[in-house]
C-alpha cells in the first residue's frame, strides 16, 4: 500500500464538502476520481497534497502520516498538477526546472539540469526548450506542466482534469504518456476526470464520489448502469466495444 485516505472530513467554512472518505491505493494503480461538479473531487487532490488542510481523519502516504512531513518532504513524494495552471513568461527549459525546487539547497546541480533534460527527452519537447510558456498551445502547455511535475521524481502525481482543455487527440496522446511513464518510473497517478470512457481506458481503479462522500470504489466493475444512475442521475447503456467498456447515455 502506497497511500491510505481514512475517514477525512473537509468543511469551507460551515459547509462540508467531503464527509468520511476512506480509499487506499496500491504501488502500479492508475486510479481515476469520478463524479460530478462540485462532489469533492478537485478538493480531495488538495487534502491529499496537503494544500487544504482536513478537519478530520487522516491521510498515511507508506504509513507516515503527511500532516508530519514538511511541504519539501512531501514535494518529494507527491506532485500535483492543477486544473489552470498560471501563464508565466519564462522558458520552458526554467518553468520545468523549477520542478526541482524540494530538492535545491543552494544551486541548482548538474544532476538537476541533466534530469530536466531526459524529462524533456522522454515527453518528445526538447524543440520547446527555448521558447516561452506564455507562447504554447494548450496540448504543449499541458506536457510541459506534466514535464515539471515529473523532474520532481514523485511517487504519486496528482492531476486534476489534465485533458478539460485539449482536443481529443491531445487528449490521448496526453493520456498514452501519463500510461507510458507511469509503468516505466513506477509513478502512481492519481487523477480527476469527467470523461467516463477515458477514465476506463486508462484506470485500473475508480474511486465515485457522491455528495461529497465515497460512493464506490473498485475496478471497472464499480462503472455500470446503476452506479451511473446514481452518481450522475442519467440513464446509460454499459458494453464493451472491441474489448474496451464504455459508458453510453442513453437518448432523452
Amino acid at each position: 500500500m502506497i497511500l491510505s485516505v481514512n475517514d477525512v472530513f473537509f468543511s469551507y467554512k460551515d459547509i462540508e464538502v467531503l464527509s468520511g472518505i476512506n480509499f487506499t491505493v496500491e504501488e502500479g494503480d492508475f486510479v481515476s476520481i469520478l463524479g460530478v461538479n462540485g462532489s469533492g473531487k478537485s478538493t480531495l487532490l488538495k487534502c491529499i497534497n496537503k494544500i487544504l488542510n482536513y478537519k478530520k481523519g487522516s491521510i498515511l502516504l507508506n504509513d507516515e502520516d503527511i500532516v508530519s512531513m514538511d511541504n519539501s518532504e512531501l514535494a518529494q513524494k507527491i506532485a500535483y498538477v492543477p486544473q489552470k495552471v498560471p501563464i508565466e513568461r519564462s522558458t520552458v527549459f526554467d518553468a520545468i526546472l523549477l520542478g526541482r525546487r524540494p530538492y535545491i539547497t543552494w544551486n541548482v546541480s548538474e544532476s538537476d539540469i541533466k534530469l530536466t533534460k531526459n524529462i524533456m527527452k522522454l515527453l518528445n519537447i526538447e524543440s520547446y526548450a527555448l521558447r516561452y510558456v506564455n507562447n504554447l498551445s494548450g496540448g504543449e502547455l499541458q506536457k510541459v506542466v506534466l514535464a515539471r511535475a515529473l523532474v520532481q521524481d514523485p511517487k504519486i502525481l496528482l492531476l486534476d482534469e489534465p485533458t478539460s482543455d485539449l482536443d481529443l487527440k491531445n487528449q490521448y496522446e496526453v493520456m498514452n504518456l501519463l500510461k507510458t511513464i507511469a509503468k516505466d518510473k513506477k509513478i502512481t497517478p492519481i487523477i480527476v476526470l469527467h470523461d467516463i470512457n477515458l477514465a476506463l481506458r486508462y484506470s485500473n481503479k475508480f474511486i465515485l464520489l457522491k455528495d461529497g462522500k465515497v460512493f464506490s470504489c473498485g475496478g471497472e466493475d464499480t462503472i455500470n448502469s446503476e452506479s451511473i444512475k446514481e452518481v450522475y442521475g442519467i440513464d446509460a447503456y454499459v458494453k464493451y466495444l472491441n474489448g474496451i467498456k464504455t459508458v453510453i447515455p442513453k437518448p432523452y
